[in-house]
């Protein structure tokens, strides 16, 4: 039985498994960062192999500050993903984005605070082209996956600015509303770093943000809760299901060109053969076609 995935798929709050996965194998997966947030789970999800990783741990033991984001990214490479869906848990700030809703973003606001996003460092440097965050290619197939299931009650948003705050304590009013006017649609607390480090590491990444709640903006809603957070969540975990199955089936039936793939090749400034072998072992896994 294999353990290799071309496609890889992070859950979050709330969608802690794939129901749907046979044939599975629990893989413990070192990397030069330490050991990513839970065993990766490689099975098959609509006659393909996926590789699932539990963003915070199966039983939900890791904040968003603690997560090992660069250790789940190479832990992914490792496994041969080329594609990476991370589905989140995000709070809305736009009225015409409900609770349960999906949205599939397209831009990215970082305010974090304490988040290593980067591989890169130790006498090798590197700069990604990150002015459009997401696959484009990537993030079509999961939209036109969640439009063709026409799931009842839920809305799909093409596009929209993910905020992505430190936590773990939800927003004050003044600076939901400071978002707000920046025009962001959502926000979560984890999706940015795992999409640099994605990007860097040259694997195709798209979020399907799940709508829990209005954050606390709303005036004819309650300020966010875990409660109700998690409630939603549930709710909202077999549409999410669904449309992660249609979209990893659109996937393998025709593999997108993702300029992803190639992110590396203008990036790095620093001649290999002059930088150092701890790090260049280190990062061999993401060097090595350009070596």
């Amino acid at each position: 039985m294999t353990t290799q995935a071309t496609i890889g798929i992070i859950g979050g709050s709330g969608l802690y498994k794939m129901d749907a996965l046979s044939d599975i194998a629990e893989v413990q997966v070192e990397t030069p960062f330490g050991a990513p947030s839970d065993a990766l789970i490689v099975g098959t999800l609509a006659g393909t192999r996926v590789a699932f990783l539990a963003r915070h741990g199966r039983n939900h033991t890791l904040m968003p500050s603690e997560l090992p984001f660069r250790a789940n990214i190479y832990a992914m490479k490792q496994l041969g993903v080329q594609y990476l869906i991370s589905a989140s848990a995000v709070g809305s700030l736009k009225a015409a984005a409900k609770p349960l809703d999906m949205v599939v973003p397209d831009q990215f606001i970082d305010r974090t605070k304490s988040r290593v996003s980067t591989f890169f460092g130790d006498g090798i440097v590197a700069h990604i082209a990150f002015g459009d965050p997401i696959c484009h290619a990537l993030a079509n197939v999961v939209a036109d996956a969640a439009t063709s299931l026409d799931l009842p009650g839920v809305t799909l948003h093409r596009g929209g600015t993910y905020v992505c705050m430190e936590g773990p304590a939800f927003s004050t009013k003044a600076e939901s509303n400071l978002y707000r006017s920046w025009d962001a649609t959502i926000i979560g607390m984890t999706n940015l770093p795992e999409a640099k480090l994605a990007r860097e590491a040259e694997i195709a990444y798209a979020t399907l943000a799940l709508v829990t709640d209005y954050d606390c903006w709303h005036p004819d809603h309650d300020s966010v809760t875990v409660e109700m957070v998690i409630g939603n969540l549930q709710k909202n975990a077999t549409n999410a299901q669904a449309v992660i199955r249609a979209a990893v089936r659109s996937l393998a039936d025709n593999p997108p060109v993702s300029e992803a793939h190639d992110a590396l090749k203008y990036a790095v400034i620093t001649p290999l053969d002059q930088a150092p072998a701890a790090t260049l072992e280190k990062l061999e896994l993401l060097l090595k076609k350009y070596r």
